[in-house]
């Protein structure tokens, strides 16, 4: 039966969802009190999390819909599942973070840190390893950068394996393979920029063996 599908699609969306929203929200309430208010609009999952409220009560009076369908219209979906797929299709970007938020060191954490931490957040991208103090990792879904080679002026796409960040020396590091040989890496400082970013190449040989480290000691 349609209803059937219905209500497993709706408790399927409310285990996966729910955990992730009660996750975040019991984050909030337990940080907020030693965060600064300025940290606390920082954090995108503060004013995001709102989505996953109105989510769960969607999931809610969807099923309370099912449940009190017709024998006759019990063979047809409910019109309330269009209406969440139609809320989650229009929230996409959101969930996507959301659920990258969930998983992230900065989720819980109230340490008073130098790291830029949300403010240089990209979408789908989360911060997988952090040591509070000097390093962290973040890891993407999905990015990835076209690069000219000086020397022989070929371009070529590389995925992004993660930026490394040294807030002691105020440093982005970017990690890069080539899509097509994953013998070709590279890794750069990163150079965010409003328009376009811009790279550069490492030439102290310890700096580049530490960066190498902190990343392969998150994987």
């Amino acid at each position: 039966m349609d209803n059937d599908k219905d209500l497993n699609f709706i408790n399927e969306e409310r285990r996966y969802w729910g955990k992730i929203y009660t996750d975040i929200t019991y984050a909030i309430s337990e940080i907020s009190p030693f965060i600064s208010e300025r940290d606390s609009k920082i954090r995108k999952y503060f004013s995001k999390s709102p989505i996953l409220k109105d989510y769960m009560k969607l999931l809610d009076s969807a099923e309370a819909d099912c449940k009190k369908k017709s024998l006759f219209s019990m063979f047809k979906s409910s019109p309330s599942i269009n209406l969440l797929q139609d809320f989650k299709a229009k929230n996409r970007e959101n969930f996507k973070q959301l659920e990258k938020c969930s998983h992230c060191e900065c989720l819980s954490c109230a340490f008073d840190c130098n790291f830029k931490k949300c403010s240089s957040c990209r979408s789908s991208s989360l911060i997988c390893s952090c040591d509070k103090e000097r390093v962290n990792v973040r890891k993407f879904d999905n990015f990835m950068l076209e690069l000219t080679n000086n020397d022989t002026g070929i371009s070529s796409k590389y995925n992004v394996l993660a930026v490394v960040e040294d807030c002691t020396l105020d440093n982005l590091y970017i990690l890069l393979e080539n899509s097509n040989n994953s013998n070709d890496k590279l890794v750069l400082y990163y150079y965010p920029g409003i328009k376009e970013d811009s790279y550069g190449e490492i030439t102290d040989p310890n700096e580049f063996d530490f960066v190498v480290e902190t990343y392969q000691n998150a994987e």
